[in-house]
């Protein structure tokens, strides 16, 4: 299963670059932005598990941004962590009125920030192994409930071997899948079809996924594998 992608808002470099690398330092994904655009433009092609907003950007208030994500269907459930130098507790009881799920102050302790943040996640049953979306190279989103795979916020129609194919592949993203194990996969024990079938399935996949066909590596001799 894919890691868990928080997305950080902050116009400070430095506070950017130190919540990013004791993020992933705990295995989770980031993307960070240091104004509110960036942030949006993100948002129009992926949805992270978690955000933490700083308040003070140079283009939109963090308030501003808290309260666009809960007006809108789509992000509405993501967790908003408030990040920000401002200390006074009418400042937080604003951000918290506005839908924020925590509250941190500057300075900070990193460590502390990614307990929040596993805290969070943990409040809104965003565990790692709860989490049943998956999302490649910002391009292709797979819900792993509804069955439903978006390319660039469309929606694209996979039989049902398509969709298991490429849910093997996505949720071991970087390593080789042999056809074999492909079709162990699909088929189990109970395999009465020759390795090329892979190929052809994999052939209308691509087909299928677009613009985002190239996630889809074919490793000469070996199988197949998604990178980002």
């Amino acid at each position: 299963m894919a890691s868990q992608l928080i997305a950080v808002v902050d116009d400070e470099p430095d506070i950017l670059e130190l919540v990013s690398l004791h993020l992933k330092r705990s295995n989770f994904r980031v993307s960070g932005f240091v104004d509110a655009q960036s942030f949006y433009q993100f948002l129009a092609k992926e949805v992270p598990d978690l955000v933490i907003l700083d308040l003070m950007l140079p283009d939109v208030d963090g308030l501003e941004i808290c309260r666009y994500l809960r007006g809108q269907e789509r992000f509405s459930s993501i967790p908003v962590i408030m990040l920000t130098a401002k200390t006074e507790e009418t400042d937080k009881v604003i951000g918290l009125e506005m839908g924020a799920d925590d509250y941190v102050t500057k300075p900070f302790s990193p460590r502390e920030l990614v307990a929040r943040v596993r805290a969070v996640l943990r409040r809104h049953g965003r565990t790692d192994d709860d989490t049943r979306r998956m999302v490649i190279s910002g391009l292709v989103a797979i819900d792993l409930d509804r069955h439903e795979v978006e390319v660039e916020g469309k929606r694209v129609e996979l039989t049902p071997t398509e969709f298991r194919i490429l849910e093997l592949l996505a949720s071991r993203r970087g390593r080789i899948q042999s056809r074999d194990q492909i079709l162990t996969h699909l088929w189990g024990d109970e395999k009465y079809v020759i390795d090329r079938t892979v190929d052809v399935h994999i052939r209308h996949l691509r087909e299928k996924l677009g613009n985002a066909a190239h996630i889809i590596k074919n490793v000469r001799g070996a199988g197949y594998r998604v990178e980002e």
